[in-house]
């Protein structure tokens, strides 16, 4: 018996509450994903993509209830490819709880994913370190055991040009290592970042905390200066930074990057460069159903000041604008999504993830489609564990304009795949394509992925 998760009910009240608060609401593209609750953005750029590792709270949560960790990568800042979770509590046969927040880099052909979990032995939180050949994982334990641990959380990796790299984490403190080649072991010990109001911002009204570091530490250099950006204060917290000559200081406290908003007392920095355009990645509580415990990550788009500070980001439900455009005429994941409505995702037996929980009137909007001079037929995979349904083809908007329908029946079991075409008319130029789901009552069909062919491909 398939059953639908919390969230997925939701997604629909997700339209009806955004457009009470901004009148293009089929158009807001932030939080980035809106299948599940994500929270601390951990971007990776990597061969011309980037890859969103983020933490997933359990639905309904009333603590940070999180057993595994979240992938989604793409090419163009709006279009999202969800490729499930490749690592999680259970990866660490020592760990017994917390999937919290990590960051992963890339190093020596080895994809590396820092994370705080808290440790079975010692009850205490520890960093262990996950390991993989590609940036999908899946991930395996490097170590079978924690790399540090003292009890402290939010590790950040950074790798300097003369190649040495460091470990930073920590709530209440600031830590700091020095990773060897290896990246799973280091030297020089444990270090301590001494947090000061020059170097940390001052915070009235905590005695034990003075300075305006809470947690999350994001480190990374651009241009010679090297920041750190966390969060500050608590609680609500906002995102403020400091930079500094070096990787281990001395800091200078350089204000607020954006102030406390967005429905949750937590927030979590990522920060990178893609593309000639720089990008801030952050978390709120902007779905249905969300808050503190129930976070979604978004992401803006900034330019640095010519003196290389950042300017206050503020947060926006458009996001991202689209860098570049999406080819139909190439086979799209049906998981590659700018926005959706009562859609979920799930592990697929030919590989990677499929739609799937889909109901009528649930829609997938992926945005920027080139269709060029124009597609002229459109295929899918499908399978139904039912008697399927229809599947829509509009431009623009959820019921816009109808450029195809194709019937898809009944399979024999929703993962059970077969590919369906039907013929398209009037799908030219740059368009907003949404997939729309239609039928009878209850779940209808999945879909794996899908493709255009027409006269507007280019080979």
């Amino acid at each position: 018996m398939r059953s639908r998760p919390f969230l997925s009910m939701l997604c629909t009240a997700a339209m009806v509450l955004l457009a009470a608060a901004v009148p293009t609401a089929a158009h807001a593209d932030n939080p980035i994903v809106q299948t599940v609750y994500t929270a601390d953005p951990a971007p990776l750029v990597y061969n011309g993509r980037v890859y969103l590792y983020t933490g997933h709270d359990e639905d309904n949560s009333t603590y940070f209830t999180m057993k595994e960790w979240r992938l989604y990568s793409s090419a163009d800042m709006v279009n999202w490819t969800d490729h499930g979770s490749p690592m999680s509590v259970a990866t660490f046969s020592w760990a017994k709880s917390d999937a919290w927040a990590g960051q992963v880099v890339n190093r020596n052909g080895k994809f590396y994913w820092y994370v705080p979990v808290t440790n079975r032995s010692t009850g205490r939180m520890a960093i262990g370190v996950g390991v993989a050949s590609s940036p999908t994982g899946p991930f395996t334990d490097a170590l079978g055991h924690p790399l540090v641990e003292n009890g402290e959380i939010d590790p950040t990796v950074f790798i300097d040009d003369n190649g040495q790299a460091y470990l930073y984490w920590g709530n209440p403190n600031l830590w700091y290592v020095r990773l060897n080649s290896d990246m799973i072991s280091y030297s020089g010990g444990v270090n301590q970042i001494p947090l000061t109001t020059a170097g940390f911002g001052t915070r009235t009204g905590n005695a034990s905390r003075p300075t305006l570091y809470e947690e999350g530490p994001w480190v990374y250099k651009r241009n010679g200066i090297y920041y750190n950006v966390f969060a500050a204060k608590c609680c609500s917290e906002f995102i403020g930074y400091s930079t500094a000559p070096g990787p281990t200081g001395p800091w200078t406290y350089r204000g607020t990057v954006m102030p406390t908003q967005g429905s949750s007392f937590t927030n979590h920095p990522g920060v990178i460069d893609f593309n000639g355009n720089s990008y801030f990645f952050y978390h709120n509580g902007a779905l249905p159903g969300g808050g503190g415990y129930t976070r979604s990550v978004a992401v803006e788009k900034f330019s640095y000041n010519a003196d290389g500070t950042i300017p206050q980001v503020t947060m926006t439900t458009s996001g991202a604008p689209q860098n570049g455009t999406l080819n139909p005429y190439v086979r799209q994941e049906a998981e590659t999504i700018a926005w959706s409505s009562g859609v979920e995702t799930e592990p697929s037996t030919e590989g990677g993830m499929n739609v799937g929980y889909l109901e009528n009137g649930d829609y997938i909007k992926v945005k920027g489609v080139a269709f060029g001079s124009g597609a002229t037929s459109f295929s899918a995979r499908v399978a139904s564990g039912t008697s399927g349904g229809r599947l829509e083809l509009r431009l623009g908007g959820p019921t816009g304009t109808l450029v195809g329908t194709c019937t898809v029946a009944g399979t024999g079991g929703w993962q059970t795949w077969t590919t369906v075409t039907c013929p398209v008319s009037g799908a030219t130029g740059t368009q907003d394509l949404y997939l729309r789901f239609t039928g009878g009552s209850g779940y209808l069909f999945n879909v794996n992925w899908w493709q255009f062919a027409g006269a507007g491909s280019v080979r």
